[in-house]
């Protein structure tokens, strides 16, 4: 009996081992709560300043502006963008400490490599989407590609993630039908979502 619980531990071992060579797993939860946290953050000050900007003003005064609002959204992007990065990096390192597994190894490339494309050609997309004046579409189509690209990246990381882009890739197609309310549903993708999958993942893998 005893001989038989030894090889059973030995196989999950071994299994142990095989998981942490072939999958990142290091990934905090922390890090989806605190990218979710900015997100809102980020969305709430873009809906302050379009409250604020487009209370009383007439479609002449809103055409002269659009660049000052694009120029607005872009940099509120890109802060977030930034702080959400910086708050991954941060509990990703601390994580893999405590696993005590490299951070830049084959397993974590291929989960970039595999992330950063969907991503790249996504960024792109929003662009042209951008320059041919179909502004609508790009807050789902953000919302498609960036569940694209975590779907994409799931083979090398926690299976759990997988939920995470499905849900996002949804509610970027259910976007897709209501326009006119693109800011809402950024905010619920990348706000509200990342901040239950983070606080599931955090009590599930880390509590």
């Amino acid at each position: 009996m005893k001989e038989t619980s030894d090889h059973l531990n030995d196989l999950q071992e071994i299994r142990s081992l095989m998981e942490r060579s072939s999958r990142f797993i290091s990934l905090s939860g922390l890090s989806g709560i605190v990218a979710g946290l900015f997100a809102l953050i980020g969305a709430a000050v873009a809906y302050w300043y379009l409250d604020m900007k487009l209370n009383g003003r007439n479609d002449y005064l809103y055409k002269l502006s659009e660049r000052e609002f694009y120029t607005f959204f872009f940099a509120d992007a890109a802060i977030v963008l930034f702080l959400a990065l910086s708050a991954g990096v941060f509990f990703t390192v601390r994580q893999a400490k405590r696993k005590q597994q490299k951070i830049w190894d084959k397993t974590s490339k291929r989960l970039l490599i595999n992330m950063a494309i969907p991503l790249a050609v996504g960024g792109y997309f929003c662009l042209v989407l951008l320059f041919n004046g179909v502004v609508g579409l790009i807050a789902p189509a953000t919302l498609i590609f960036y569940g694209l690209a975590l779907l994409n990246a799931s083979k090398f990381t926690l299976e759990d993630i997988r939920y995470l882009a499905f849900c996002e890739i949804g509610l970027g197609i259910v976007n897709t039908l209501y326009t006119g309310y693109g800011l809402l549903f950024w905010a619920f993708g990348f706000g509200v979502l990342h901040i239950v999958y983070g606080t599931v993942m955090y009590f599930k893998y880390e509590k």
